[in-house]
């Protein structure tokens, strides 16, 4: 409810005057059985058609002006819910891209776009119905019974005596549904997981052959969806045909109970139709109330898991610290750290990398290379040690303001459904010249044989470019705007060894002056670092340049004979 109330806040206005209109309608629409029953029983015996006819127009009017306002008030609160989900979308999807990834991994990928989709649905929905029946139900229900009360007590105990029942099944019929609908959203979630793995492996499926496993893997979370959602929804359902069955018999009695009275001259024929006009607003008004409490039960379901992500706090805080005097560019002291808590993915990495110098990093899948670049551009705090940037901690540095000096590649990096200018430039300034020389040095000449060169529309993922052109976009995006610190995660692996020797020939010359961290599986690639790290299980087992490992570490001079028979040629 924080959530509502936080977000509906400044609707307040609006909110009010729709309500309000709300409530003028739904007392129109009591005002017309009475009247009804008074030109039945007493104008219609004094036969003055004038009179008869002046109370019929007044009705007209009144059903009219009544609809009028329930139209308005409908539009207001289609407004209202339109104006808050935006705000939430909006507020949800600026919190989830400024997670941290620790806290993005503890939530999961699918179980964010659920939350960021169907659950802003569902709360879309539920303000909206609040507000169109909300207000309307509730006044037609008691406005109802308290009109018949006046009108005709006995009739009224008769109706009323259903409405204990009516509302205990109501509410606790209500209170079940929550942790039910929560559970259908947890299952929407696996489902989503799996159908977004798919989307994206959907070639790999293809090449292994393994359409039949996934379709029956997609069946089992799809079937616990169904089985979520088939518990929660007849629970749910149930609550109609009771209500019903307790409405029409309490009907039945009431109109027993009516004739039985009329034919004993203790009632008037007007009055038991009025009465059964009221009791159809008030089965209607009861109907009404079920239904937002279904929706009740979806909607805050749904609000309380948006909440959990709006409410996570960041544990990537900035913490003030003096800078320490230092030559290093960056600098790695001692430095452990652990995904899951349970096992170091890295422990006890030291390293200095000065301006101008190259550090090149090589190991085993697993070993911990991309770990070291994740810690560097702070998605995850190191569990010890410290790791500093121009002699300051970077858990004092503003993230956006370290993001922002580093050009990097990722190893699983994204292209966007968008041209190639905007794929590289990524929101950043970029005019033609920059471009260019971004391209120029990832040798990435092959964009001036696209049709509309820098305007060539890009497919989601590059799927209309090869490995190594999609490659060399990465590289022209990380090169924009000349990085202080460059980051290259298995950037060339895509590349002929020729493109990639006139690649690292580029980086020297442009970047001369730029701290650099290759990570590379190849290592023509590494070869002319100022330093080469050697990982195995996230630790340092050796270390030198080129040369001296070939002379101290048998594993490094394995690799180098297996990739290039011991003689790395440019």
């Amino acid at each position: 409810m924080r959530l509502l109330k936080r977000y509906l806040r400044p609707l307040v206005k609006d909110m009010a005057i729709g309500l309000g209109m709300k409530a003028l309608a739904a007392l129109m629409v009591l005002l017309l059985p009475y009247l009804l029953a008074y030109v039945i029983d007493t104008i219609v015996p004094m036969k003055d058609m004038r009179l008869i006819l002046a109370f019929g127009i007044g009705m007209i009017v009144i059903s009219v002006i009544g609809w009028i306002f329930d139209i308005r008030a409908n539009r207001i609160a289609s407004r209202v819910a339109r104006d808050a989900i935006v705000r939430i979308r909006h507020d949800l999807f600026d919190k989830t891209i400024r997670l941290s990834c620790r806290r993005a991994d503890e939530f999961t990928i699918p179980s964010l776009e659920s939350r960021l989709t169907s659950d802003t649905y569902h709360v879309h929905r539920m303000i909206g119905m609040i507000q169109r029946m909300g207000v309307r139900a509730p006044i037609l229900l008691l406005g109802g019974i308290g009109v018949t009360l006046l009108m005709e007590p006995v009739l009224a105990l008769v109706m009323i005596a259903t409405l204990p029942l009516i509302t205990v099944l109501v509410v606790v019929k209500a209170t079940r549904g929550i942790p039910m609908f929560t559970r259908v959203q947890k299952a929407q979630d696996r489902m989503i997981s799996v159908v977004r793995e798919n989307a994206q492996g959907v070639r790999v499926i293809k090449a292994l052959s393994k359409a039949d496993h996934e379709k029956r893997r997609y069946e089992k979370v799809n079937t616990e969806l169904v089985e979520e959602e088939l518990r929660a929804n007849s629970r749910m359902a149930a609550i109609n045909p009771l209500m019903n069955l307790l409405m029409n018999l309490g009907l039945v009695g009431v109109i027993l109970v009516g004739a039985w009275r009329v034919s004993g001259g203790l009632s008037e024929t007007g009055k038991i139709i009025a009465f059964t006009n009221y009791f159809t607003i008030i089965t209607n008004a009861m109907m009404s109330i079920s239904r937002i409490f279904v929706m009740l039960s979806k909607g805050l379901a749904s609000a309380d898991r948006i909440e959990e992500v709006l409410q996570t706090e960041d544990e990537m805080k900035i913490i003030p610290s003096e800078p320490a005097a230092t030559d290093a560019i960056i600098e790695f002291d001692h430095v452990s750290f652990s995904y899951l808590g349970v096992r170091d993915n890295v422990q006890d990495i030291s390293f200095r990398l000065k301006e101008g110098q190259t550090l090149g990093i090589i190991g085993a899948t697993g070993s911990g290379k991309t770990t070291i670049l994740q810690l560097l551009l702070r998605f995850y705090d190191a569990d010890s040690g410290t790791i500093r940037i121009h002699g300051q901690d970077i858990r004092s540095l503003d993230p956006k303001q370290l993001r922002q000096q580093t050009g990097i590649v990722m190893q699983n990096d994204f292209i966007f459904q968008d041209t190639v200018r905007e794929n590289i430039a990524f929101g950043r300034y970029a005019d033609e010249a920059l471009l260019q020389e971004a391209t120029q040095i990832a040798q990435a000449s092959f964009i001036d044989q696209l049709c509309g060169r820098y305007d060539y529309r890009l497919n989601s993922k590059g799927t209309n470019l090869s490995g190594g052109q999609r490659q060399r976009i990465f590289l022209s995006r990380a090169f924009l705007n000349n990085p202080k610190i460059l980051l290259l995660d298995d950037s060339s692996s895509a590349l002929d060894y020729q493109t990639d020797a006139r690649l690292r020939q580029a980086i020297g010359t442009h970047f001369a002056h730029t701290a650099k961290i290759i990570v590379a599986q190849r290592v023509s690639s590494i070869m002319h670092a100022d330093e080469i790290l050697l990982l195995d299980h996230g630790r340092i087992v050796a270390r030198g340049t080129h040369e001296q490992l070939m002379n101290t570490s048998e594993v490094y001079a394995s690799i180098s004979d297996s990739q290039m028979g011991g003689a790395l040629l440019e």
